[in-house]
């Protein structure tokens, strides 16, 4: 963990002028905030009631925009997990001001300074989110989990819930879970195993804002309570899939994998950090071995992703088996609608579909205009994303040049190569050549511009 000492406040200036450069909205119009005041107030009357039912939220400790609410039972050897997600279709409807403006954002930017919700807070942060302090609308999924792991959508309703507990990531106790949490995970992981999955996790370069308001830059690996409540979301997302994929509509997540060319660079990049992979072994087996928590194996984990073809969204297409390839299953996006606009509409599909009633056609035109709105928008946060990156180093290094630092290669660019610094979480690239992925290598800093958003390393 590294903090930035930023004295001269570069960080927050950089962070207001990433905010123009990208359009990132600053609040909403007058007439969204309206109609959002007037949804809050919005009585639910199409609800079963369910605040009899244990449901707890788990999330970082500081969100409160909140999209899922979770409970789990025992079914004889299945496990049925009762996944509540905020009913934002309750509060907005198609076509009004609030559904206009979320259609221009596609989802909500992260910044370390504060957010750009997809929806005014009233809602996202209020009425809609699934916090503690009172009853709340949602749909509730019910997942059946079998005993190897395999998933089926039994049933979903309108049901206003309560919540009995806000649970963080980094404080959340055994005790404090539903029984059946880390068996539900447990099945999930073993399921992905036997599906051939290559979801890798390696730790993520990551910039946020401390309680005294300064900033820290860090690579931050999943604590294991995240990994265990994704499989949650992972169980609810292939199921609402696959009931979809089986009534033929929806609208699904896919990616391809690496091709072969690819796969062999990154056998040499293993090769090169002194890294084993067995040349009878599958990327698909191999990267399921790797350590987030050893250095070397968290650069190749870093290249594997960076190596995948990016992830995008496909309506149904008849004749056509939607595939995520780092899930090797049928994926679909439905468990965070207070977050992506396309998650909105496939709950509302799924619900639809487990009443037996037709999925509405404004649904069904939607899913064919959201993957270039939703494809917009992940690019748009991405930009974001690194731009904010970028700004953190440079912030964190001005007034060292001339320093020296220790790197290993990651990968190569344009002329040069991608490098990663030994001390502190920085990534580069460095115009040089000669070199093999993982050498090692120390780097004199040229220059550290947090107005350019650059750094600039040259090889001693």
């Amino acid at each position: 963990m590294k903090s930035l000492t930023d004295p001269s406040q570069a960080l927050s200036s950089g962070l207001t002028k990433i905010r123009t450069e990208f359009h990132v909205p600053a609040g909403f119009p007058v007439d969204v905030m309206a109609a959002a005041d007037a949804a809050a107030r919005r009585v639910p009357n199409q609800h079963a009631d369910r605040t009899d039912m244990p449901f707890v939220t788990l999330d970082p400790a500081a969100s409160t925009d909140l999209d899922q609410a979770f409970s789990i039972e025992a079914s004889g050897g299945d496990l049925l997990l009762h996944y509540a997600i905020a009913d934002v279709a309750w509060f907005v409807e198609d076509r009004d001001a609030i559904d206009l403006e979320a259609w221009t954002r596609g989802e909500t930017f992260y910044l370390p300074d504060g957010k750009a919700g997809l929806y005014p807070p009233v809602l996202a942060e209020g009425a809609a989110s699934l916090l503690p302090n009172g009853p709340r609308p949602a749909v509730v999924f019910t997942v059946r989990v079998a005993e190897d792991g395999a998933v089926k959508l039994d049933g979903a309703e309108r049901a206003i819930i309560r919540s009995r507990a806000k649970l963080a990531y980094d404080s959340v106790k055994a005790s404090d879970v539903p029984a059946g949490f880390a068996e539900m995970a447990r099945r999930m992981a073993m399921n992905e195993q036997r599906r051939g999955a290559s979801r890798v996790d390696p730790p993520e370069q990551e910039v946020e804002r401390l309680a005294d308001g300064t900033f820290r830059l860090s690579f931050r690996p999943l604590l294991q309570s995240e990994q265990d409540n994704a499989a949650l979301s992972l169980a609810a997302n292939m199921a609402i899939a696959d009931a979809m994929l089986a009534h033929k509509t929806g609208l699904f997540r896919v990616m391809s994998g690496p091709d072969a060319s690819k796969v062999q660079r990154l056998r040499n990049a293993a090769q090169a950090l002194g890294l084993s992979w067995p040349a009878s072994t599958s990327l698909r087996d191999y990267q399921r071995t790797l350590d987030p928590a050893d250095p070397k194996q968290a650069v190749l984990m870093l290249e594997i992703r960076r190596a995948g073809n990016g992830a995008s969204y496909q309506p149904y297409q008849e004749g056509v088996v939607p595939w995520h390839e780092a899930m090797a299953a049928t994926y679909a996006h439905a468990t965070a609608p207070l977050r992506r606009l396309a998650d909105r509409y496939v709950v509302r599909c799924a619900l639809a579909i487990a009443n037996g009633q037709p999925v509405p056609q404004v649904v069904t035109d939607a899913f064919t205009k959201l993957p270039k709105v939703m494809g917009r928008a992940d690019s748009r946060a991405s930009q974001i994303n690194h731009a904010v990156i970028d700004l953190a180093e440079a912030v964190m290094l001005r007034g060292r040049e001339g320093e020296t630092f220790k790197a290993a290669v990651t990968d190569f660019v344009d002329h040069g190569v991608r490098v990663q610094l030994a001390d502190i979480p920085v990534v580069a690239t460095v115009k040089a050549t000669g070199f093999r992925q993982g050498d090692s290598l120390t780097l004199r800093l040229a220059s550290a511009d947090p107005d350019q958003r650059s750094i600039v390393f040259e090889p001693v």
